[in-house]
């Protein structure tokens, strides 16, 4: 069994590390509209983003934007991302609550 002291240094770094949360992504308020800031969206037919897989996430932006993927108001709305714009959603989106807690 390893000494508390030699231990502990370890988790704290990995508590840190997994408790802060993404910054906000410039292009949120685009995808807050539909989907909502926390991810939890409030009109029926509009699918939940909060804590879904952010690789998932991203590949489904990216299949929206070169038009892999249908669905219009999607395809209008990805086609103005970038590759960085996508990633920082896909983060921001992953690391929400389920319950769509604000954080």
């Amino acid at each position: 069994m390893l000494p508390l002291p030699s231990v502990l240094p370890a988790l704290l770094f990995a508590t840190a590390a997994v408790a802060s949360p993404p910054p906000k992504p410039a292009r949120l308020g685009f995808c807050a509209a539909c989907h909502g800031e926390n991810g939890v969206a409030t009109a029926a037919g509009i699918p939940h983003l909060a804590a879904q897989d952010r690789e998932y996430l991203a590949a489904a932006l990216r299949q929206y934007r070169n038009g892999d993927r249908t669905a219009t108001p999607m395809r209008t709305a990805a086609g103005a991302l970038s590759d960085a714009d996508i990633d920082a959603l896909a983060a921001w989106y992953a690391a929400q609550p389920r319950d769509g807690a604000a954080r």
